[in-house]
């Protein structure tokens, strides 16, 4: 656990951003895994994103102006096509072959502006996490961003483990200790790991009339935890009992209320980190304005945890070769590190092939 690797894995698509961030007046400048990365919109309404630097002088190209298609350094002028390529130098003729920048493949999907490190050649649409976007009819979303000056690593198994729930969150959430009285169900699934619980005996929040005759109601938590950092999940609320009935499995009948997050935690650098998340309600349970009540409590929480795991993150400093002790509820941390520790060694050669 908590394994702050010095590598970040690169063959994965990040989230750069909320797709509405991204307009046609200026570039705009992000910082994945440590490199300055500029993005902006070509004439047909497509993304573009290259290495913010100039191969001239090195400014920012994020500083620069878009015209058309193409973005141009605003120190000294020369001018790039959106797959990286210059095609002018004022005051000067010949454009020298290896005037160019790195281009990234950039794809927009469920919301956000996913940017492929590795290396462009595999970058492979089919491998962005299916998050939901605002424009999802079943779902009434909103959004929110939070940074956090702490590795990708402690903020990925914080979202594995949601036992802690129970302790951090229990004035945000109303989280109570079902939610580590019984271990969820955790399977491997492509590119990641895939938790169900049922929390019994649970508050019944929001405070929707429909959940008025409840002291306390049943609810069905699952979610997936994709590579490099996704985090999707399905909840729902049902009448007391239902855990049961459904053999702490999968619920059956028609919730008494639901409703879907989607999250992302992308490194900046090392140590800094930047965390996404929208939340909201089945578009048949409420609307904008229960979303945004959802929204505000998502944002007290995750504030709960920036505290926590910032705190966290100077004591471990103090002593980084320390180890920790594994409990029960960390199986989930463990299995998702593992897959990203496979992701960042490259394959080794068996002794017979390597001779």
């Amino acid at each position: 656990m908590l394994n702050d690797t010095r590598e970040f894995v690169r063959d994965c698509w990040y989230v750069a951003g909320w797709d509405y961030e991204f307009g046609t007046s200026k570039p705009e400048q992000r910082e994945l895994l440590g490199e300055a990365i500029v993005l902006f919109r070509k004439q047909d309404g497509t993304l573009a994103a290259l290495e913010d630097r100039c191969v001239h002088r090195h400014a920012p190209l994020s500083l620069g102006k878009i015209e058309g298609d193409h973005i141009r350094c605003w120190y000294h002028g020369l001018r790039f096509t959106s797959d990286g390529k210059c095609v002018e130098i004022p005051g000067q003729d010949t454009i020298p072959p290896g005037a160019c920048v790195r281009a990234y493949p950039v794809v927009e999907r469920g919301g956000w502006a996913w940017v492929w490190m590795g290396e462009a050649v595999d970058a492979n649409p089919d491998l962005i996490p299916p998050a939901i976007g605002f424009d999802n009819p079943n779902w009434v979303l909103k959004s929110g961003q939070l940074d956090y000056d702490a590795p990708q690593a402690y903020i990925n198994d914080n979202l594995l483990d949601l036992s802690h729930l129970a302790y951090v969150h229990a004035n945000s959430f109303g989280a109570t200790t079902g939610w580590i009285s019984r271990q969820p169900k955790t399977s491997v699934i492509d590119r990641g790991v895939r938790v169900e619980r049922w929390v019994r005996d649970a508050p019944p929040l929001p405070p929707l009339p429909s959940l008025a005759k409840y002291n306390s109601i049943d609810m069905w938590a699952s979610y997936d935890f994709l590579i490099p950092g996704v985090f999707l999940m399905y909840t729902s609320l049902h009448p007391p009992g239902t855990a049961e009935a459904s053999d702490h499995g999968a619920p059956t009948g028609k919730p008494l209320f639901n409703n879907f997050t989607c999250q992302a935690v992308t490194p900046i650098t090392h140590d800094r980190s930047r965390y996404f998340f929208s939340w909201g309600p089945g578009s048949e349970f409420g609307g904008e304005e229960i979303a945004q009540q959802m929204l505000d409590v998502a944002a007290m929480a995750f504030g709960e945890d920036k505290v926590m795991i910032e705190a966290q993150m100077k004591i471990i400093a103090r002593d980084p070769a320390r180890q920790i002790m594994p409990i029960a509820a960390d199986k989930t941390v463990i299995l998702f590190q593992r897959m990203m520790d496979k992701m960042r060694r490259p394959a080794r050669l068996s002794p017979r092939a390597a001779a």
